[in-house]
This record gives structure tokens, C-alpha cells and sequence, in this order.
């Protein structure tokens, strides 16, 4: 008679795919197809591909500048003429990728006295690489420690109250705290609604209402996006600040009492006085007046 082995599985275990296949097919989200390029191609960055602040459009304008050859015109009426998107969209994508670093454009004198617009694409901001003006063949020191990121702007100066109040303020901040409502490219950090909060308090101190604040703010706002909403705000509470209002005319005294009508008792002259006697020019030849 056969012994029982008790080592052996009691059944054969089965293949989970998310547990012993980690490449399987997800059940859902994108599924890549790909296959391996050994010819025309350009490596992007996931820095890049996706950076959390830029727009869709200044992403895509990077990796087609990252992608064509040295010596290509990639000015504004150029990208214009190759991609449908119009010359205003373009240059707020290209503003975009110069303030974080991936473009920079300088206005330079050839040796002819030609002004000349010089564009350099980078890959990697803050990585720095040898220029196209400087030898290839000499040796060039590398830097002790990448250069930092650029840093963010800071926001423009606003308008300042004549008297602020914590109630003021508050009020400011709320009418700030509701523009995302009206679009919701206006949402604010704390950090920058407590920079515009002064701006905001010093239209409401020029009696205007906090709906008629938060309608020039935000009326007539461009199609294209945002980029830093903070800053527009800014420049629309300086640049549209209303004047004070007129000084109310102070309130007229109260009209002094009109005595009535008395004849005088030396020239018989009607005259006005709260009890009979005599006129003003009969008490200046009285003996007692001189």
C-alpha cells in the first residue's frame, strides 16, 4: 500500500496576472503598443511630457522644437504658418516654456548689424551644456552642481487702501475666493489672495460694490489660458483702478430765524428784531453807543 506524500500541493495554484505577470494587460487605462524606433526619433523627458504647470500646447510646441534639426526657424510667424493654432496661442506656449526654463530667446548683432533673434531649446533646464558658439574641440570644465531651476516670479505690486481693517480685508479675500466661480481659470492659492487682498480693499474703499469688484475682474478675460492668473489680476486692479469719489459738500447750517417786522421807535424805519426798540442807525446816535 502506497503512503500519502504530504509535501505535495493539493492542487495546482493558479496564475494571478496582476500578481505573477505585472506586464499583463491592465483592465483598464491606455494600453501601450509599441515597438522600438532605431531611426528618426528624439528622446523626450517625462519632466517634460509631463510637467504638471505647462499647457497641453506649449508641451507639444517643446518636442516639436526638440525634435527638428539646428538651423530651424522656429519663430512665431513660422510655427504659426505650420501648426493651426494662431500666432497669439503660440507665443503665450512659447512664453510658457521660457519661464520654466526649456527655451530661451536673446536679441543679438550679427557682424553685418543685423539684430537677430537667437533661440536656444534646452532639454533639461538647468542643465548646462556647451553652447553652439563655443569650441567642440577643446576640453570644457564641467560645473560642480547643476544650476537650480528658475525661480517663480514674483507677483506685481498692487494698490494699497487708505485704512485697512481686518473686516475690509476679509471682504476682499471672499470676493478674491469667488472668482473661480465665474471661471474657474481664477483659482487663487492663499499665498496670492493675500497678496491681492489690499488691491481689492482699496476699490471697495471707492464705495464700489463687491459685485462691480468682481465684475471687472472678471469681464472680458482672454480666450487663451492663464498662465499666472495672480499676476493678471494684478495688472487689472492697478491698471483699472477708479478714482475716489467726489467730497460731499459739507451740510448747510441750519437757516437762522427770521425775526419779525418792528417800526422804530425814533425814526418810525421798519425793521427787523425780535422785540421793539430802535433801528441800528437810531442806537448809533444814542450818547450811550459812542
Amino acid at each position: 500500500m502506497d503512503t500519502e506524500n504530504p509535501s505535495a500541493p493539493p492542487h495546482a495554484q493558479s496564475r494571478v496576472p496582476g500578481k505573477n505577470h505585472p506586464h499583463a494587460r491592465p483592465q483598464s487605462g491606455v494600453v501601450h503598443d509599441n515597438a522600438r524606433h532605431t531611426e528618426s526619433f528624439t528622446v523626450i523627458g517625462n519632466h517634460l511630457a509631463q510637467h504638471q504647470e505647462l499647457s497641453l500646447l506649449a508641451i507639444g510646441l517643446a518636442c516639436y522644437i526638440q525634435s527638428v534639426r539646428q538651423g530651424t526657424a522656429v519663430d512665431i510667424k513660422t510655427l504659426a504658418d505650420r501648426f493651426p493654432e494662431g500666432p497669439t496661442r503660440i507665443a503665450a506656449a512659447l512664453r510658457e516654456l521660457e519661464a520654466h526654463g526649456y527655451l530661451s530667446r536673446t536679441r543679438e548683432r550679427t557682424p553685418t548689424g543685423q539684430v537677430v533673434t537667437r533661440t536656444v531649446s534646452c532639454n533639461r533646464p538647468g542643465h548646462r551644456t556647451s553652447t553652439p558658439t563655443e569650441s567642440s574641440g577643446r576640453p570644457t570644465r564641467r560645473p560642480a552642481a547643476e544650476k537650480p531651476p528658475p525661480r517663480k516670479k514674483c507677483l506685481p505690486a498692487v494698490p494699497q487702501p487708505g485704512y485697512t481693517s481686518p473686516a475690509l480685508l476679509q471682504a476682499a479675500i471672499d470676493i478674491l475666493a469667488g472668482l473661480r466661480r465665474s471661471d474657474p481659470r481664477l483659482l487663487l492659492s492663499a499665498t496670492d489672495a493675500e497678496h491681492l487682498a489690499p488691491g481689492v480693499a482699496a476699490w471697495l474703499e471707492r464705495d464700489l460694490t463687491p459685485t462691480a469688484v468682481r465684475h471687472a475682474l472678471t469681464a472680458d478675460l482672454p480666450a487663451e489660458p492663464l498662465i499666472r492668473p495672480a499676476a493678471f489680476l494684478a495688472h487689472r486692479l492697478t491698471a483699472q483702478l477708479p478714482p475716489l469719489p467726489p467730497l460731499r459738500p459739507p451740510t448747510p447750517p441750519a437757516a437762522q430765524p427770521r425775526h419779525p417786522f418792528q417800526t422804530c421807535d425814533g425814526c418810525d424805519r421798519v425793521f427787523r428784531a425780535p422785540a421793539p426798540g430802535r433801528c441800528r442807525d437810531c442806537r448809533s446816535d444814542l450818547p450811550e453807543a459812542a
